[in-house]
């Protein structure tokens, strides 16, 4: 029970700065507020979050299945080692390369928000091997175990950031749009960041033993 804010502070910032860099999802919510208004524009965010929840779900399903397999585990975790590093170089590459230039924003069809939120983030399958991975070193670490309620917080820590992120979008995008370049710039650095934090403390669990 001790290590629950831990976990959900852990996951919520995991799950906010993976969504704020610029792309299908938080673009959409933006235009769906210039367009729809930004009662539609949240509406939109909370079928995204509740679409992570989902993804977040099954990744709970599957990192829990490996984890009674120990030799599954470690390349997992070797595997996790190489992509948090790989990512992390490729975040911050963007944002050394980012060039300034206005965001474009994604045309699509004027649909009910909330379904328009919920399949557009459906369609991002990247997010169930992320979380999968974000699992399980959680639960190498001892922050996260396979009870419910760890589960349960696990999963709604997602949601919460990932839809602070859409939030922030809809409301202050007006405001951001002038200053674009730096936003993206800065969220790809803090991304590549978490991604070190990611592959040191995956690293400590592989090579402490």
């Amino acid at each position: 029970m001790q290590q629950l804010p831990t976990l959900f502070v852990f996951t919520f910032g995991a799950a906010f700065f993976a969504s704020l860099p610029p792309g299908l999802l938080n673009l959409n919510a933006a235009k769906t507020s210039v367009e729809k208004g930004k009662a539609n524009g949240i509406i939109f965010g909370l079928g995204v979050a509740l679409a992570v929840m989902v993804q977040t779900y099954i990744a709970v399903r599957i990192a829990k299945l490996i984890s009674r397999n120990q030799h599954v585990i470690e390349v997992l975790l070797q595997l996790a080692l190489v992509i948090f590093l790989i990512l992390a170089i490729v975040f911050f590459i963007k944002g050394k390369k980012q060039k300034s230039k206005p965001l474009m924003l994604v045309e699509t069809k004027k649909r009910n928000s909330f379904s328009k939120g919920v399949f557009l983030a459906m369609i991002n399958l990247l997010a169930i091997p992320y979380y999968s991975g974000l699992n399980t070193v959680f639960h190498s670490q001892g922050i996260m175990t396979y009870e419910i309620i760890d589960e349960v917080l696990f999963i709604l820590a997602t949601g919460s950031g990932t839809f602070l992120a859409m939030y922030l979008y809809v409301i202050y995008f007006n405001r951001w749009e002038h200053r674009t370049a730096s936003f993206s710039k800065n969220s790809n650095y803090i991304l590549s960041g978490l991604m070190i934090l990611l592959f040191i403390i995956t690293a400590f669990r592989l090579f402490k033993n």
